[in-house]
């Protein structure tokens, strides 16, 4: 049976549930600097005006991360979400352990949410429930070596760089892996493809099954941003993602809502964003390594 009809994730968490995304906020706390995968559309960057995943003004240090929290409640006491999304990925490092650690001894009744590539997943998923992450969210671009291998140019594995078909055997295993594990600790788990065209658009199916019967309950499709090796793709259109949705809701809770988010959001998606007031103060502070 599709994880679908198991369990629906906390209806405060606004990019999980689509009542909640215009009436409760989110903070991400940009700490993970590093990333163990070249995704060929990925371009981390630090700027203030991007507006992507991937993206954000300054690195953020693991014992900051509370004093932001503080501040950003102040600033949107609808928060109810923290959640580390980059701008690398967050278990590339153990930069985002340490934040969930610091920030659920001081807020416990925040939900925390860790997005990840999956390739670290099975190593860390033990750890997570304890320093309180609830949600996690999982890119799976592809369940076919042959795919991964035109979607990610290369991954880092056991300190060697890895490309081809061996690399995406390796990181559809880990991904996998990671989602059956985290099902049975009960996490809720939400799976993110980007859409690419004459690449994996017509995977999209195979996708949601495979995720779902590891224990994936929602799906978030992103159309591609093009971008790095793919900046002279064409995003899909309005007709792919419709087809895309309609296929993958066969088997998974399709979420709607995505806004893009930076590595650094703060606040309401859709409604108002408070990070350039968040880091308005102690610029100095920031790593700039």
């Amino acid at each position: 049976m599709p994880a679908l009809f198991q369990y629906k994730p906390s209806n405060k968490h606004p990019c999980f549930h689509s009542e909640a995304h215009q009436k409760y906020g989110r903070i991400h706390l940009p700490v993970s600097p590093f990333c163990n995968i070249q995704c060929r559309f990925c371009v981390r960057s630090r700027n203030g005006f991007e507006q992507r995943p991937g993206v954000t003004k300054n690195i953020l240090k693991p014992d900051q991360a509370v004093g932001i929290v503080e501040r950003a409640l102040r600033l949107c006491p609808e928060i109810t979400v923290v959640g580390i999304a980059g701008p690398g990925d967050a278990l590339a490092g153990n930069e985002a352990i340490k934040t969930f650690t610091l920030i659920h001894e001081k807020y416990p009744e925040l939900i925390q949410c860790l997005s990840t590539n999956g390739l670290r997943l099975p190593d860390y998923i033990e750890q997570l429930p304890q320093i309180g992450v609830k949600t996690l969210t999982v890119t799976v671009n592809a369940v076919k070596p042959e795919i991964v291998s035109q979607i990610v140019a290369y991954i880092v594995w056991n300190g060697k760089k890895m490309t081809g078909i061996s690399m995406g055997e390796i990181l559809i295993r880990r991904q996998l892996e990671g989602i059956r594990r985290a099902s049975e600790l009960g996490l809720t788990i939400k799976v993110n493809t980007v859409l690419i065209p004459n690449i994996n658009d017509s995977h999209i199916e195979e996708i949601a099954r495979t995720t779902s019967e590891a224990g994936a309950s929602i799906y978030n499709i992103i159309p591609l941003i093009p971008q790095g090796e793919f900046a002279h793709m064409s995003p899909p259109c309005c007709e792919d993602k419709r087809i895309a949705k309609a296929v993958a809701s066969r088997y998974l809770e399709v979420f709607e809502h995505c806004k893009h988010c930076r590595a650094d959001a703060c606040g309401i998606p859709g409604k108002k964003d408070f990070s350039s007031q968040l880091y308005l103060e102690r610029m100095e502070t920031f790593s700039h390594g």
